[in-house]
């Protein structure tokens, strides 16, 4: 019953950068897959980052953390007022004012894990409960644009993908340049 990725009728732009990391399963198996990707996260390793940044101006990992869960709440709810024929725009979400004024790095990394375990589960859930009719119900974006509850799941396990190979590439290699100046100091 749980429609795969292809069934995607309409395929939201800028959202497709996101979608197209996601895997052609079930939307519930890739929320599911994405949700085992956060339990085998190197949060060793994102707690050795601390606050750090690969430039100024950029988020920490607890910020990041942090957007996780504010994207998947506010997707959550234009998931939910679309799949129940709600056809407002819905309005912008602005993730630079979300990330100035949420303080993460005043919480620990456990916390925001546990946080967004429970949302990511709770996402799933409320995938379960659609009918494919509710799945593919368009709604409407900002800026004219139209999505549907499919493509905007597969969006956030896809988001989640986006932002691990940011921290892969731009943020690993601080830990590990660290590492290094810190065993040369000690020859």
């Amino acid at each position: 019953m749980n429609m795969k990725k292809a069934a995607i009728k309409k395929m939201p732009e800028y959202f497709d950068r996101y979608i197209n990391l996601a895997e052609d399963v079930s939307v519930v198996d890739s929320l599911r897959l994405s949700l085992k990707e956060l339990e085998q996260a190197p949060i060793e390793l994102w707690k050795a980052l601390g606050d750090k940044t690969y430039a100024k101006g950029k988020w920490t990992v607890k910020d990041i953390l942090q957007h996780f869960i504010d994207t998947e709440r506010v997707f959550t709810y234009r998931i939910t007022a679309i799949a129940r024929g709600d056809k407002q725009k819905m309005i912008p979400y602005d993730e630079e004012v979300f990330a100035k004024n949420a303080e993460a790095n005043r919480r620990s990394i456990d916390d925001l894990m546990e946080e967004l375990f429970l949302i990511r589960k709770s996402t799933i859930k409320l995938f379960d409960s659609f009918s494919p009719a509710m799945l593919q119900q368009l709604g409407n974006g900002f800026n004219g644009m139209q999505y549907c509850p499919l493509a905007l799941g597969f969006m956030l396990a896809g988001h989640q993908r986006w932002h691990f190979r940011v921290l892969e590439e731009k943020y690993y290699p601080i830990v590990k340049a660290s590492n290094h100046a810190n065993h040369e100091t000690q020859l």
